[in-house]
């Protein structure tokens, strides 16, 4: 059974798969600032719905963002703590790709990256980019995006992401081709740049874990 977690915005899910990546059972919920708070009890009510013990979780695949600093270090901190504690492999997933997934029809998904700024993926893009939020009106529609960014910028007509069962997906797929996953020591989300007040001109590795 795997184990996904996203925490990429404030539209939060965990869900729980086959290894194959058939999905078992999904939770979605919205949370401003609680993340910390309510993500591992989510993940181990949705256990329990499911008559799923955690002991029989055969991996954990997480979403590594770009989005919310605070969510997707929580996310992470849940996730590395389930791999070591019981000696899983672990799986980081680009959030914003899993939002895409989703979403077959969406065009491109939008995450929060501060005051004035979001992190924007076009399907078919190799990477996300940084925009300014009076940019996002020109962007191709239907559009996931973050109830974070939508209320920000007054994104109308958005679709909040419910990725985790993606992420479950995508898990799956990286995991038959690589079966020890990720490295749990390395394994960090995707900051894009440094958050606010913090200086990487050094070019040293950032260090956020």
């Amino acid at each position: 059974m795997i184990v996904a977690l996203d925490a990429a915005s404030t539209d939060l899910s965990v869900a729980i798969s086959a290894p194959d990546g058939t999905l078992i059972a999904q939770e979605t919920w919205s949370s401003a600032r609680r993340q910390s708070a309510e993500l591992l009890p989510r993940l181990l009510a949705l256990l329990h719905g499911a008559r799923q013990p955690l002991a029989s979780m055969t991996a954990v695949a997480v979403g590594t963002g770009p989005g919310s600093f605070t969510g997707l270090r929580v996310a992470m901190a849940v996730a590395k703590g389930l791999a070591a504690g019981l000696g899983r492999p672990i799986v980081g997933v680009p959030s914003l790709l899993a939002w895409l997934d989703a979403e077959p029809d969406a065009a491109c998904a939008v995450a929060r990256a501060g005051a004035r700024e979001a992190y924007v993926l076009v399907r078919g893009a190799d990477r996300p980019r940084i925009v300014d939020g009076d940019e996002l009106a020109a962007l191709p529609r239907p559009i996931v995006a973050g109830s974070d960014v939508a209320t920000a910028f007054g994104l109308q007509g958005g679709i909040a992401p419910r990725a985790a069962a993606a992420i479950a997906r995508r898990g799956a797929v990286r995991l038959a081709a690589e079966p020890a996953g990720d490295d749990l020591a390395t394994l960090e989300p995707i900051y894009v740049r440094a958050p606010r007040g913090v200086a990487a001109e050094s070019g040293e590795r950032v260090r956020w874990l």
